[in-house]
């Protein structure tokens, strides 16, 4: 199947976009490439001070010729889904020396979990932390010793963080390791219900702790449809890690073997063997695009739509949400995993998972089946599935039909005929909506706007009762610049209460919701945010405003709104406390949203 026009046309505006970036950042990359070890380069000090603690592997490592592996991991107790990091380098230790090499950890990067931090000061961190675990990937590269890199690493902003890390070294190879989903606890939707029921005040705290605890139960990522797991499809659709891996479960001797694999593959594509494939050789654009192609095929996380603009420009492209919006004009959406449907992570990959789902889209010229990978050259490579045979980890054709029509279907009979995002423009500003699981009679929705300056205060006037009709809730001075755009997930109970009694109900807002958000539309990420005197800033309550999914409209609809001067707000009780004075440089420096809300001015 030949590739759809579109599809064509969109990737070559971004070629064309980004050429003199996207030719600097080679040039670079080429300038980086060495011959022979990378640690040969350091004194006999350096060396000594490299190896003083390598055990076993000091004496290869100064005087072998093997390729040494640089493991970068974002290992903490806090994250479930990065809770089996621990023990991961000890297996890759031994798979790279089962191979001639070696293989150091070289760092940590830092990763908080949103789950924790959502609804509380911490969450002004969070978008922050993006760019910061980029930095910290920098520092441990920065040794320059490996000729190939693994990156461990799930949740919402540790991949991207990573993946813009990786860029700066990308004429390494590297291979991203993901640890794999919880088991299926109580259902996502059963979870959502009880959420609801506490927020009206229908259940006490302890129905809701027995629940939560019940749907977070185990190791590993958090089984509904959030960012943690879009990120790990978009790893598959770009090529960086080894087929089928995303989505096997912790604690197994299929995620042992496949971790083994992973360090094994990464030494295979250093330079010092015939297979020299940096990575900076797989995240090209066609590889972007595929990406887009996925989080549209599946209703991704809204997070994306900033996050690969900020690592697109960390490799020279530059995208922007008229990318996406063309692709998700053009791709179906083709499953159902909560909160899109009933179904988590672990049903969808039962169901025939991403091989199928990338299988299904190269069928319709949907995908560039031509891109480098860790697996190879070729995306039809992530059609295989791998499997335990007689203790060897082996990969098979995987299933070309769905295994499961609820959760998984074809582009002749797709869920729905465009994909899961949604860009809005107007008079209001531009920002994003995930569609995919608001109802067709909720996209569209014209009510008076009431303004707040933050969540708790939203929160306050429903536990007031104050949402008496038909309401667009506008939550400004959210964004980048103003308090480091913090997820307003916590408002997705209460406004979904409402939406229930019969109201239409919106959510406008500068600041971001989680990857999860629901059936409730929001239109997010809105630029300029009201810091920069964006439209947002001029609202008043009662001002009628109209949200429109369908057309793709965000428009205020009260004359003379923009003629009034723009809101000004106290943002002195975001700037400190939880951490939050030391991130000042990050607030005066990030660029917007639309850019990828990054503090690297690229």
């Amino acid at each position: 199947m030949s590739i759809h026009a579109t599809l064509k046309s969109v990737t070559d505006r971004i070629v064309a976009r980004s050429a003199t970036s996207r030719g600097q950042y080679m040039a670079r990359m080429k300038a980086a490439q060495t011959k022979g070890p990378s640690r040969g380069h350091l004194s006999c000090s350096g060396q000594a001070h490299a190896f003083a603690a390598s055990g076993e592997d000091q004496n290869e490592l100064a005087t072998g010729i093997g390729g040494n592996l640089g493991i970068v991991t974002a290992f903490n107790d806090m994250l479930s889904a990065h809770q089996p990091f621990e023990h991961f380098p000890a297996v890759m230790r031994e798979a790279a020396r089962s191979v001639g090499g070696t293989a150091q950890v070289a760092g940590g990067v830092p990763a908080m979990c949103d789950g924790v931090t959502q609804g509380e000061a911490g969450m002004e961190l969070s978008l922050f932390s993006r760019d910061l675990i980029a930095m910290a990937a920098g520092i441990a590269l920065s040794h320059n010793t490996f000729d190939a890199a693994t990156y461990l690493g799930v949740c919402d902003k540790i991949v991207p963080g990573l993946v813009i890390g990786a860029q700066a070294f990308g004429h390494l190879p590297a291979v991203f390791v993901p640890a794999g989903p919880m088991t299926s606890g109580l259902a996502n939707d059963d979870k959502a219900m009880v959420r609801q029921k506490f927020a009206a005040g229908e259940v006490g705290r302890d129905a809701l702790m027995k629940a939560e605890m019940a749907a977070y139960h185990g190791p590993g990522t958090c089984t509904f449809y959030g960012t943690a797991n879009t990120n790990q499809m978009l790893m598959e659709f770009m090529g960086l890690h080894l087929p089928g891996s995303s989505f096997v479960t912790p604690n197994t001797e299929m995620r042992a073997a496949l971790t083994a694999e992973g360090a094994k593959r990464a030494l295979s594509l250093s330079a010092l063997g015939d297979n020299y494939t940096p990575v900076c050789e797989i995240l090209d654009e066609k590889a972007y695009v595929n990406g887009i192609v996925g989080l549209m095929a599946t209703g991704g996380s809204t997070n994306l739509l900033i996050h690969l603009v900020a690592m697109a420009r960390a490799g020279g492209i530059i995208l922007d949400w008229e990318d996406f919006s063309e692709i998700s004009d053009l791709v179906p959406l083709l499953a159902r995993v909560y909160p899109n449907g009933l179904a988590d992570v672990n049903h969808f990959h039962a169901a025939g998972g991403l091989g199928y789902l990338i299988g299904e889209l190269l069928r319709g010229g949907l995908l560039h089946p031509d891109t480098k990978t860790v697996a190879g050259v070729g995306l039809h490579n992530y059609t295989q599935e791998p499997f335990m045979e007689n203790g060897e980890l082996v990969w098979r054709e995987g299933t070309s039909v769905s295994l499961n029509a609820k959760i998984i279907s074809t582009l002749e009979e797709p869920f729905q005929e465009t994909g899961g995002l949604k860009r809005l423009s107007g008079s209001l500003g531009t920002g994003v909506m995930k569609i995919s699981a608001v109802a067709p009679e909720h996209r569209v929705i014209e009510a008076p706007a009431r303004v707040f300056h933050g969540q708790d205060e939203v929160k306050t006037a429903f536990k007031a009762g104050e949402f008496t009709g038909d309401t667009i809730v506008v939550v400004r001075f959210q964004g980048p610049k103003a308090n480091g755009m913090p997820e307003l997930h916590s408002l997705t109970p209460m406004l979904a209460i409402l939406q229930g009694q019969g109201k239409k109900v919106a959510l406008v807002t500068d600041g971001r919701m989680s990857g999860a958000s629901g059936k409730v539309p929001a239109a997010i990420h809105v630029c300029p945010e009201a810091l920069d005197g964006g439209p947002i800033a001029y609202i008043n309550d009662g001002d009628m405003l109209r949200v429109d999914a369908v057309e793709g409209t965000l428009e205020i609809l009260t004359e003379g709104a923009l003629e009034r001067a723009p809101a000004q707000v106290d943002l002195t009780a975001n700037q400190s406390g939880t951490g939050r004075e030391m991130f000042e440089v990050f607030r005066s420096a990030v660029g917007p949203a639309e850019a990828g809300a990054s503090v690297f001015g690229v």
